[in-house]
């Protein structure tokens, strides 16, 4: 019996190892819960893990790069600069094309786009290995008054804002430009309000470069500033003069004569109402001219507009008067350039031999009757051959006009030379001054005013 309960015990340990060994409910799930945590884990931390490894190449690759240039000597100089004393600077090119008008296009005064540059210390042009950013703002028109050098917060708080309630003082597509080898052009940008409102009454176009990616960036390269200048509101351009004015303007262009003022209204009211009208009448008698502005223009006011007037830009165009036996070409403000008398042509230089009262007479009859001359775009001037074989009518000129009481080498004119009007291009030839007022072209080499 005791035998049988020793193997009995013994054939009993198995079966309790067994149920031992067997995983529980509970224990089955817990294994099951962290392998869905584990994964679910994995597959949340691949994406970081894939940005993180994505930066870190990306920062030693920049590093590899950027290495040679920051250890090299010019960035060095660059960094450190030359005691106070800027190493890189902006600079705009050109000086801006005055006035300037809110609404209207920023230029330089040839009309072309402004263009800013990187010099060093000595304002020598120079360029970088790599772009920067510059940005476009204004600044107050004291700022930088006698000083060539600044820092970057006397820079910062001379920044001009726009007003309260307006629009930002720049508008334009272009504020924020792309600087490579060390030029860059900035493109549309205009002024959105006039610069009456601040103390100085002037504005001053600035360009800095401005920190990239949101990263600081040390203060290296100083700001470019142009000279100050006022800003109009865009209405006074309706009243601007003209410089120069041309041909068809409006009288009121010319200097000292406003518009709808008493000179304005005494011009109009004698037909004179274009440039173009006060020139033929000053060429033909200059004299009535003056005495339909009257007492009110001075002296030194006349002389103002006269010369404004004579900056005007004369094109090609000529008329033509046809009479019983002459032809008579004229210049676009009534000054006689060519004539042909009974089959025989004249030029410039031979019209101070001529019997003047006749000229000035046939002159001032075409005048009266110019809305009737013949309208050509171009002088018909003979060529090099023709005026060689025309230069014995001289004396045929003379003999013709045979009266040398009547003739008069004039006043020098050298302001309405062909020359400056564009109409010849072999001789310098200046206008001379009749008895009775009647400017023509003469060949003279002296320079002058109109008296």
């Amino acid at each position: 019996m005791a035998a049988k309960r020793f193997f009995g015990g013994d054939e009993d340990q198995p079966n309790q190892k067994r149920i031992k060994t067997r995983p529980s409910f509970a224990s089955v799930i817990k294994e099951v819960v962290m392998v869905n945590f584990f994964e679910n884990f994995c597959s949340s931390l691949e994406p970081m893990l894939r940005r993180v490894v994505s930066e870190e190449v990306e920062n030693g690759l920049k590093q590899r790069c950027m290495g040679p240039i920051q250890r090299s000597p010019s960035l060095k100089m660059i960094r450190h600069g030359h005691g106070h004393d800027p190493a890189l600077r902006l600079a705009f090119v050109k000086r801006l094309n005055l006035p300037i008008f809110t609404g209207t296009k920023i230029v330089d005064k040839e009309g072309g786009p402004l263009q800013i540059v990187l010099t060093d210390h000595n304002k020598v042009p120079t360029c970088l290995a790599y772009p920067i950013k510059v940005e476009i703002l204004v600044v107050d028109g004291d700022f930088h008054a006698g000083k060539d050098v600044w820092s970057s917060d006397e820079f910062s708080s001379s920044i001009v804002k726009e007003r309260a309630g307006k629009r930002p003082l720049l508008a334009g597509d272009q504020l924020c430009i792309t600087m490579r080898d060390g030029v860059c052009s900035v493109g549309d940008v205009e002024f959105t309000d006039n610069s009456s409102w601040i103390r100085g009454r002037k504005f001053r176009l600035a360009a800095r470069v401005v920190s990239q990616h949101g990263q600081a960036q040390p203060q290296i390269i100083q700001e470019a500033v142009t000279e100050p200048f006022v800003v109009k509101d865009h209405r006074g351009e309706l009243y601007k003069k003209h410089h120069p004015p041309a041909l068809d303007d409006e009288v009121w262009r010319l200097e000292k004569i406003g518009k709808s003022g008493a000179f304005h209204q005494k011009l109009s009211s004698n037909g004179i109402n274009t440039v173009q009208d006060f020139l033929k009448l000053y060429i033909v008698d200059s004299p009535k001219l003056k005495k339909i502005l009257g007492n009110g223009m001075s002296e030194k006011m006349w002389n103002v507009t006269l010369k404004h007037a004579k900056n005007c830009v004369m094109g090609t165009k000529v008329y033509r008067c046809h009479g019983n036996n002459y032809t008579l070409i004229f210049n676009p403000i009534c000054q006689l350039i060519q004539a042909e008398f009974n089959g025989n042509v004249y030029h410039q230089s031979d019209f101070k031999t001529m019997q003047m009262a006749y000229i000035e007479s046939l002159v001032k009859d075409a005048y009266a009757k110019w809305n009737s001359l013949e309208e050509l775009d171009g002088i018909p001037l003979l060529n090099q051959g023709e005026m060689v074989e025309q230069c014995g009518n001289e004396q045929q000129l003379v003999s013709y006009f045979s009266d040398s009481s009547l003739m008069q080498s004039g006043v020098v004119d050298g302001d309405y030379s062909d020359n400056q009007w564009g109409l010849m291009n072999n001789n310098t030839i200046n206008s001379c001054t009749s008895k009775a007022g009647v400017r023509f072209f003469s060949e003279s080499s002296s320079e002058g005013d109109i008296p």
